[in-house]
């Protein structure tokens, strides 16, 4: 299973780590917030390091379908209700100037970057539509409706915020990593206080920032509750009538559609990570239904961390912690959101005030309606009698027939038939499973 992007890009090496260093910001996670991380540091002349366990992007900055845009679903709406106008605001400036930017950087970087215009339609409720597009423009962003006329079905309608982007993301992340002091195949396999112990020497460090997609501290900020992980899948059409814009539906069990180059990526099949869903399925029938003359040329599926609440958990890691921050829980919107994870943590590091830092703070409220979701999912994985158990926290995984994996319902960690790791949060292989 591979991605439409690793098809068509040189890749980017870099030697594991040798012996002890030390540095003012380690980095764990070499995805593309990790590696903005880093940018951004060195940029600022911050002494940095960023390690990665194995090479980066081969988790799931790899696997994304690279739309830059501030449209991440009907969420605006419910966040004016819940936080307020300016809160919002603030929300979507900062993703506001992720697409700017990411626009600035792409002049020099031969990445597919393209201006489109982004779309969220509904199936079936109009209404929705019309009370997002309001809420939208209450906070200053330009929303309209929209027919979504390029789909091969018809809508209810949509919202549509034009000035969007989309890109080729290997391109683009491989050539702003060439520079940076990353060491691959690196592994963090104890954290104390200011020194990281990995498979091949010690790191001392003043700051450290944790982007390792699911946070690898259990004990500390309640990640595993605040947390859960989300599958979705990808098929790469050839043949198929493209689209200009950049679509989705406000649906979590809807279809999302761009084009890139002579390819339609046609999105969906989603469900949480341990579940039953559509998968790769429920794409193939659609193709075959809607564009029987298309041929499929690329297959592949990714996972993404959820929040409570549909904002990014950016920020310090917890009390407990000092000088420990984090980025996750980007919910399907890794592009801007890793780019606003880099310019807050940037700011944090350097103990400058960040004018977007509360509104992503880890340890805003976790009273919301999927924290209870997630404890029940969490005592029901535990409570099943059934082997193998995930290594993480215990929980019973599940048989993924259709990607022939083994998955953690509670947490998200995957693991493939011989037991070899493949998605966090989860640190070794599964010695029960051959």
């Amino acid at each position: 299973m591979e991605s439409i992007w690793e098809k068509d890009v040189p890749y980017v090496q870099f030697e594991a780590l040798k012996g002890n260093i030390n540095t003012d910001v380690l980095i764990i996670g070499g995805g593309i917030a990790g590696i903005l991380c880093a940018y951004k540091l060195q940029s600022a002349g911050i002494d940095c390091a960023l390690v990665e366990a194995a090479n980066i992007c081969s988790g799931i900055t790899k696997n994304t379908t690279a739309k830059i845009t501030l449209c991440h679903g009907l969420i605006y709406d419910k966040m004016i209700k819940r936080l307020g106008k300016d809160k919002t605001k603030l929300y979507a400036e900062a993703q506001m100037d992720a697409i700017k930017e990411y626009t600035r950087l792409c002049r020099d970087i031969d990445c597919n970057f393209e201006n489109r215009d982004s779309y969220i339609y509904s199936l079936n409720n109009q209404k929705k539509i019309e009370k997002e597009i309001e809420a939208l423009n209450r906070i200053g962003v330009k929303a309209e409706f929209s027919d979504a006329l390029e789909l091969p079905f018809d809508v209810a309608g949509a919202v549509l915020v034009k000035n969007q982007a989309q890109f080729h993301p290997l391109k683009f992340i491989y050539t702003i990593a060439k520079d940076l002091p990353i060491y691959e195949d690196t592994k963090v396999v104890e954290l104390m206080p200011h020194t990281a112990i990995t498979n091949h020497g010690k790191i001392s460090y003043q700051k450290l920032i944790i982007a390792t997609h699911f946070p690898i501290l259990n004990k500390h900020g309640l990640y595993p509750l605040k947390l859960y992980q989300h599958r979705s899948y990808v098929l790469g059409i050839k043949g198929a009538q493209k689209v200009s814009g950049m679509y989705v539906d406000e649906s979590d069990k809807g279809l999302s559609f761009r084009s890139y180059d002579d390819f339609l990526l046609l999105g969906g099949g989603g469900h949480r990570t341990g579940k039953q869903g559509g998968g790769w399925q429920e794409l193939e029938t659609f193709v075959n239904k809607h564009y029987s003359d298309a041929k499929i040329v690329g297959k592949w599926a990714t996972q993404d961390c959820m929040t409570l609440d549909d904002i990014p958990y950016i920020g310090p890691y917890s009390k407990s912690t000092p000088d420990v921050y984090v980025a996750t829980g980007f919910n399907k919107w890794g592009m801007t959101n890793a780019l606003v994870a880099a310019n807050i943590l940037c700011d944090l590091v350097q103990e400058k005030e960040n004018p977007y830092s509360t509104v992503f703070s880890p340890s805003r409220t976790m009273l919301r309606p999927q924290l209870a979701i997630n404890i029940f999912e969490s005592t029901i994985g535990l409570l099943t009698p059934t082997v193998p158990r995930c290594p993480h926290l215990g929980c019973a995984l599940k048989y993924n027939s259709a990607e022939h994996t083994w998955d953690c319902p509670c947490h998200g960690s995957r693991f493939g038939g011989h037991g070899q790791l493949i998605d966090n949060p989860a640190t070794d292989e599964h010695p029960s499973i051959q």
